[in-house]
């Protein structure tokens, strides 16, 4: 029989899966001594049963009564009993964390009855009701579906009332009115009464909490974050203790270190007289957490005890929440905490520092797309600027775009292409569609720790928090900055991430110092260099030294190729040769297309062989020694004509005007000959080079004689011919023959021996089922997933990504786009077969991927899984593909 209910003390940090982050994390700090309030743990399986039945299994009441009995026996005292009532949280918590995403309700046990009790015993008649007004705001949202601003716009009266806007200014009859105007919001917009049954209140809390793993805010976050969602969340039930008491109360969260830079301290936010949530939704600006020393230095020395050894617990950064009730403070919850990429990389190497880690285990704790963050461009510091505010670096980053005052519209005009900031008060979970779509978020309140900044964070998106001296008016879509500095939605405005500067207008940007470390013009062991870019370079150096793939770059010029080889490239996986036909030289495509003999067809092949040998000296030059796999001509000739409605209209004009125009014309019954229903799937490829003589023998030629000159000229050519598209065995024996007998010529005629390989590409489900037979004639493969994932899906990628992709994925049908992160089970399939089928054939085969799949980090583990040689990618994204390659290996 299945166990739904854990007790903390029979837990630990290792059964997330189970007990989800918060419950795993909760039972590990009890087991460690530290002062956890007593609770129990509802499964993610029960979560699980429930979603897929819409009821709780069957034995679960039991287990919640039995752990429930327990929790009041070790309290000495019944949940909701009218004198010194029990009180619980009802929280969420996932395997993967969610900040905000998911539903959690305090002071559940509340009544009419007990919150006089608890005012008795608290001797704080404005803290009972404080904490009955809360419950009964946080369940009226959270259970019965009553919208929040509601029950805002009734504690905003009750301020205005009072004169005031701090609810520490409202005394304990506001609280005791706001509690009637609370119940009669919840009669007017749920229909029903608030319960006043604690049981009830209890079960229907956890219904709830289960309920909001599907919420569409956390379905958006997990679509973001790629966090699967079949996981279900667990449910904390959990003593409450109360920072909301008094003065001498309150409540925080604390970072071991910075979260933004990854500096060693002591970093975090408190607010006095306040719970948990306040400090969260950055509804009152907090205090910095070392003010809580001159507050409460008891409590301090505790808690900065109790945060050094959770951090040597964990080896990690670790994110706390806390409670001080009266002086004694209480652990509320504890995670690895989010952090900026910068932080990722520094706190990893001070770990290995410390010998809390060793270096494998930091690359594993270092991501690709983190340091693709770190190779964003930054703000020009010499550039003429207009600094209106500043306030809290929450996230770091350069942002630049239009004011936006909601997430309706942050989300409609990034769709119409636009650059937005979301500028907020402060954030809550309903924004998070438009926090994804914009470049940046700004909020007048809230600090590192705010909803904002934490999900900002795990987002990798520029954020500044807490800029006090801003007045954000979304009713009237106004800013008003200090000095009359008033901007209105549609003003552009940019944002410092790092030092939480808010510039007016468009701020210039510049590599920053990664992109620069990477180019080879900052010498990470000059003193100027700076902790981040040394922290890049010991990851980067390790994970080279650790990695089995080979990474390689997609580059068609010389430019390209040799700013690959500066970032790391090991040579070039795919260089395509369309490319070199486009600009200045389409006209002779055009002529080509157009011969009408095959003499003319040679002329016009003949004066495109110079040209594209000088292309491929240049790139073989800057590759010297690395091999370069050169794709022959691949997409459909009619790319390279004037489009065909063009053409047909400007051929009408002249003949309406008795004008005879003998090129246009001729074009025209060329495109028209060359149209085709699919071209994706039409002449192209191998077939191009099958069905026209020559061509395919020309480019040949052109690698060959370019290969031989680089010979002659000292350098060290390694040169791999690709032919793509192929669908069977005899059209590349076909290709492959035409190319082997160029050589020969090439060989007789210049005298150079040369060394070379001719390959295919795998881009066609036939082309991966018969890999064997291929394998027989081609020396290598190279996976071309772009097409291969088009023609396995059925995909037309240009028009099915508009057309259904957003719905896809708003439905879940994807988890990510298949063009993005390579399909294990479909794509992934093919590959595998592909490999285990070609190398049985030629166990020498060198396999390697060039689709854009080669610089996705989920897809470069699944190609070091499947043992291919090389992943090959743009320039810009070796670095990543270079250490995702090596935490492949790492992590095993």
């Amino acid at each position: 029989m299945p166990k739904y209910v854990y007790d903390f003390a029979e837990g630990n940090k290792d059964l997330k899966d189970l007990l989800g982050g918060k419950g795993a994390n909760l039972a590990e700090m009890t087991n460690l001594g530290l002062p956890v309030p007593p609770g129990f743990v509802i499964t993610t399986e029960a979560c699980k049963a429930y979603l897929q039945s819409g009821r709780q299994p069957a034995e679960m009441e039991a287990e919640v009564s039995e752990h429930l009995e327990s929790l009041e026996k070790a309290m000495g005292k019944k949940l909701g009993q009218s004198d010194d009532p029990l009180l619980v949280s009802v929280r969420s918590g996932a395997r993967f964390s969610m900040p905000g995403m998911m539903e959690t309700v305090l002071n559940i046990g509340l009544n009419d009855q007990s919150v006089r009790g608890l005012a008795a015993q608290a001797g704080n008649e404005r803290f009972a009701f404080d904490s009955y007004r809360r419950l009964i705001q946080m369940f009226g949202k959270t259970v019965l579906g009553v919208e929040g601003e509601h029950f805002e716009e009734a504690l905003d009266a009750a301020k205005h009332a009072k004169d005031t806007t701090d609810d520490l200014d409202l005394d304990a009859d506001d609280m005791r009115q706001l509690v009637e105007t609370y119940k009669e919001v919840i009669v007017k917009h749920a229909g029903r009464p608030f319960p006043q049954e604690p049981r009830e209140q209890m079960d229907l809390a956890v219904r709830a909490v289960f309920d909001s793993w599907n919420t569409e805010r956390a379905v958006i976050y997990r679509r973001q974050e790629r966090i699967a969602g079949d996981l279900g969340t667990a449910v904390s039930i959990v003593a409450m203790v109360f920072g909301n008491l008094d003065m001498d109360s309150g409540t925080g969260v604390a970072f071991t270190r910075d979260p933004a830079s990854g500096a060693q301290g002591i970093y975090g936010d408190y607010l006095q007289n306040a719970q948990g949530e306040d400090v969260v939704a950055g509804i009152r600006n907090t205090l910095p957490l070392p003010d809580l020393e001159q507050l409460d230095k008891k409590s301090y020395e505790e808690l900065r005890k109790n945060m050094q050894t959770l951090e040597e617990h964990y080896r990690d950064l670790c994110d706390i929440e806390f409670t001080i009730e009266r002086g004694k403070l209480w652990m509320l919850q504890t995670r690895v905490g989010k952090r900026t990429a910068a932080a990722a990389f520094r706190i990893a190497t001070q770990l290995v520092d410390q010998g809390l880690i060793d270096m494998d285990e930091a690359v594993s704790r270092v991501t690709g797309a983190q340091l693709a963050q770190l190779m964003f461009p930054r703000f020009d510091e010499s550039a003429k600027t207009k600094k209106i505010a500043q306030g809290m670096g929450a996230s770091p980053g350069a942002a630049v775009g239009k004011v936006v005052f909601d997430s309706y519209t942050a989300i409609k005009w990034s769709r119409s292409g636009e650059d937005v900031i979301l500028v907020r008060r402060e954030t809550n979970p309903d924004d998070l569609e438009g926090m994804i779509a914009a470049k940046g978020i700004l909020t007048s309140r809230g600090g590192k720790t705010s909803h904002a900044a934490v999900v900002a964070r795990g987002m990798g998106k520029t954020c500044v928090c807490g800029v006090e001296s801003i007045n954000v008016d979304t009713k009237k879509r106004v800013l008003r900055a200090p000095h009359g500095v008033e901007l209105h939605e549609g003003d552009v405005i940019s944002i410092d991430g790092t030092s939480g500067d808010v510039y007016l207008g468009d701020v210039p940007v510049v590599p920053s110092p990664v992109v620069r470390y990477f180019e080879g013009e900052l010498d990470p062991e000059a003193e100027d260099a700076g902790d981040l870019v040394q922290a890049v370079d010991r990851m980067m150096r390790h994970a080279d030294g650790a990695r089995r793939m080979a990474v390689r770059a997609n580059a068609d010029t010389p430019d390209d190729a040799a700013r690959a080889r500066r970032f790391g490239a090991q040579g070039i996986g795919l260089c395509r040769t369309e490319h070199m036909f486009l600009g200045e030289r389409r006209h002779l495509v055009e002529q080509l297309i157009l011969a009408d003999t095959d003499e003319e067809q040679q002329q016009e092949l003949s004066e495109l062989l110079p040209l594209q040998r000088e292309d491929f000296i240049g790139i073989l030059e800057a590759m010297d020694g690395l091999p370069v796999t050169i794709r022959l001509l691949d997409p459909p000739l009619h790319e390279f004509l004037p489009d065909i409605t063009e053409l047909s209209v400007r051929v009408a004009v002249a003949e309406s005007r008795g004008e005879k125009r003998e090129g246009d014309l001729r074009m025209l019954q060329a495109v028209h000959k060359l149209h085709e229903q699919n071209p994706m799937l039409g002449l192209r490829g191998v077939r191009l080079g099958v069905v026209i003589p020559g061509l395919f023998e020309m480019q040949s030629r052109a690698i060959l004689e370019a290969a031989a000159e680089r010979i002659r000229a000292g350098g060290v050519p390694r040169v791999e011919i690709m032919v793509p598209l192929v669908a069977n065995v005899q059209e590349f024996e076909t290709v492959k023959q035409a190319i082997i007998q160029v050589a020969r010529d090439v060989r007789a005629e210049t005298g150079v021996h040369l060394e070379f390989l001719v390959g295919t590409m795998i881009e066609l489900p036939r082309a991966a089922l018969t890999a064997g037979q291929i394998a027989e004639a081609a020396e290598f493969f190279s996976f071309g997933t772009n097409d291969l994932t088009q023609t396995t899906w059925g995909f037309s990628r240009d028009d099915v990504e508009a057309a259904f992709f957003s719905a896809y994925l708003e439905k879940g049908i994807f988890g990510v786009s298949p063009f993005e992160s390579i399909d294990r089970e479909g794509v992934g399939e093919l590959i595998k077969i592909a490999v285990e089928r070609g190398r049985a054939e030629r166990p020498g085969l060198k396999l390697g991927i060039c689709g854009e799949h080669g610089g996705d980090p989920d897809s470069v583990h699944f190609f070091e899984e499947v043992g291919l040689d090389y992943v090959s990618c743009s320039p810009f994204r070796v670095p990543v593909a270079r250490l995702e390659a090596g935490r492949s290996v790492a992590e095993d």
